[in-house]
């Protein structure tokens, strides 16, 4: 082997890119393969970033040095924030992105990292040494010495799409599939699956009529997925809305035999929250509109993205579908969508570091774990990455509670659950979402990225500067006291709010509809405004809610607290019931908190684990007296 690396990353999408980041940033030399260099993080579906639950990943990644929430900023066609109306926790930032320019600068970003070489090539298979990663061998014959590696194949293993009928071997279309790595990996032990996503069709913008269409604006006050400063200001694109009709549906329902999805000739599991618009008529029979929203892919482009009509029906039902929408019954598909079938690797086979438990310096992140998504991919690859590099370091992997984060939310649950269809981040997977807020992402992770070398100096003295603020501005809430006048009466009625005696700023701010914003008006912090208002008053109006949240945490906390021996035996455990000694065997938690996560283990089950526990405890310590005495 005339190549060594201490970290090789397999795929070059979101997750490749992520984990690749990771492990130069820390130090270490990485190689990052990719089946084709110029789709270096290229987005294949829905070229946008965010949305309720993805905006916090991609915040969160952000917070811990990563990558994405900065390409985003650099190359977006429009943003907006989601749910706004609704409460801090639930409310999420979306940005349409420029497809190439994002692809493009990924790629340039990704070229410009010390430690880290980009190189064409397809992975064949792993190289053993006393059952351990030493290396990978590419398909034409090449060996390349690594301590550890990150599989990120996206939806490339043993791919092959579905138009219709019709199919052919494919990652994505276009592109050839990675073939081989599958079968290798099943010899060494793994187990595999297959699942199923689509991409709907693209339109040549030029034909569609916009003037029977209702507008989607971004936001006039623009926020950002970086932490950091100075992002671009760029004029943004519009987007617009059109709804399926009966017509539509009565188009699929004639159709669905023709569906590779509805005849059985796909048997991979879709997913549930992002379906196909065959899903949409059949599952939802009572409706008889859905909405679709027309998105550009692009500046130099006239490509849109028919988003919400994801679909594998034959081409010329594909144009129907297309003409039936109102303002595209004269609109030309450019693009046909397609379903893409894949291989994966269940989760469970994997720890929270995202290393496989029989393969040790075998990681992997993304799709191939069984996700849905640019941001759970993106996630997962700065946690792998970060893992698979203090692996190689020797050092203790870097592990986030649920409690924390999202982001440990996704690993938790991709590790602990048995999950049969695509995985997709919402706010609702979390039992702490008003803790873990897209706004104080950077609040609860970036002092964890800089303990392990991902955050620099800059983002440090960014990070400590809001924090600064942040608590300076709550110090004087509390202390500014105000006195009923005209000009307060006037800023509060249009939220049915009046001052009948006097109050301190943070009074008001706990009153639930008077938002920051009247007192960054009327009692600024100072001439320029306060910008970090809704940390502020996020945590003064939601204390008693967060402080229930934070106890929570700290029972949650005392089961995770609990170790399991790796060795346990479960399966000889009569007390524990059938179902639970064969899940408890079969994903060997790491703590006791994980296995209550468990389906199928009740909290008899763990009454039972805590009793065996200390049983085991007293008898360890038996023993080391015993030996202590002889």
């Amino acid at each position: 082997m005339t190549m060594q690396y201490d970290v090789v990353v397999i795929g070059g999408g979101h997750a490749g890119c992520e984990a690749a980041n990771a492990s130069a940033r820390m130090g270490l030399s990485t190689l990052l393969l990719a089946v084709n260099l110029d789709t270096i993080g290229a987005m294949p579906c829905n070229p946008a970033v965010g949305g309720p639950g993805k905006t916090h990943l991609a915040r969160e990644v952000d917070a811990l040095g990563g990558v994405m929430g900065i390409a985003t900023d650099a190359t977006y066609l429009q943003i907006r924030m989601l749910n706004s109306s609704r409460g801090p926790a639930v409310q999420s930032l979306r940005a349409q992105s420029d497809k190439r320019e994002y692809s493009a600068w990924m790629k340039e970003y990704m070229e410009s990292l010390p430690n880290l070489t980009l190189r064409q090539g397809m992975v064949k298979n792993l190289l053993l040494t006393d059952g351990k990663v030493s290396g990978i061998e590419l398909a034409f014959g090449d060996q390349i010495a690594c301590k550890s590696a990150v599989l990120c194949a996206g939806t490339f293993l043993e791919g092959t799409i579905w138009i219709g009928k019709e199919t052919m071997p494919a990652g994505r279309a276009g592109e050839f599939p990675a073939v081989g790595l599958s079968a290798f990996l099943r010899a060494l032990g793994f187990t595999t699956g297959r699942l199923k996503t689509g991409t709907p069709p693209r339109i040549d913008g030029r034909t569609i009529d916009y003037s029977q269409l209702p507008v989607v604006p971004g936001d006039d006050q623009l926020q950002f997925f970086s932490f950091l400063d100075k992002r671009p200001v760029l004029p943004q694109i519009p987007c617009h809305q059109t709804r399926t009709n009966e017509k539509t549906h009565e188009l699929i329902r004639a159709n669905l035999h023709q569906s590779p999805m509805y005849s059985g000739m796909i048997h991979g599991v879709g997913p549930r929250y992002c379906p196909s618009i065959e899903d949409k008529v059949v599952r939802f029979a009572d409706k008889d509109s859905h909405s679709l929203f027309l998105e550009p892919e692009g500046r130099s482009t006239y490509e849109v993205y028919l988003q919400g009509c994801s679909t594998s029906l034959p081409v010329a039902v594909q144009h129907d579908i297309v003409h039936s929408l109102p303002g595209l019954e004269n609109a030309s598909m450019v693009r046909p969508a397609y379903a893409v079938e894949y291989d994966y690797l269940p989760a469970i086979q994997f720890n929270h570091a995202l290393m496989a438990k029989d393969l040790p310096g075998f990681f992997a992140a993304g799709q191939i774990l069984g996700t849905s998504g640019y941001e759970e991919a993106a996630a997962q690859g700065i946690m792998a990455g970060i893992n698979a590099a203090l692996y190689a370091l020797g050092r203790e992997p870097f592990i986030l509670p649920r409690s924390s984060s999202y982001t440990g939310t996704l690993v938790d649950d991709l590790v602990t659950k048995e999950i049969g269809e695509p995985y997709r981040m919402m706010t609702s997977r979390s039992e702490y979402r008003l803790l873990l807020r897209q706004d104080n992402a950077d609040m609860r992770l970036t002092p964890l990225g800089r303990e392990v070398g991902m955050v620099d100096d800059h983002r440090w003295e960014l990070f400590v500067a809001k924090q600064e603020a942040i608590d300076t501005e709550k110090k004087r809430v509390k202390t500014v006291r105000i006195h009923p006048n005209p000009e307060w009466e006037e800023a509060l009625a249009p939220y049915d709010e009046s001052m009948k005696q006097s109050a301190t700023l943070e009074e008001l701010l706990r009153r639930p509809k008077v938002p920051y914003s009247v007192i960054d008006k009327l009692a600024p912090a100072s001439e320029q405004g306060f910008a970090f208002g809704l940390e502020v008053e996020t945590d003064i109006k939601y204390a008693g809610y967060i402080e229930r949240q934070r106890l929570l945490i700290a029972q949650t906390e005392k089961l995770d607290g609990f170790k399991l021996p790796v060795d346990f035996n479960y399966l000889a455990s009569d007390h524990l019931s059938k179902e639970a000694r064969e899940k408890l065997n079969k994903i060997r938690p790491m703590t006791l908190g994980q296995a209550s996560r468990i389906g199928g283990v009740s909290p008899a089950d763990i009454s039972v684990l805590m009793v065996l526990l200390e049983q085991q405890r007293r008898a360890d310590n038996a023993r080391d007296k015993a030996g202590v005495s002889v």
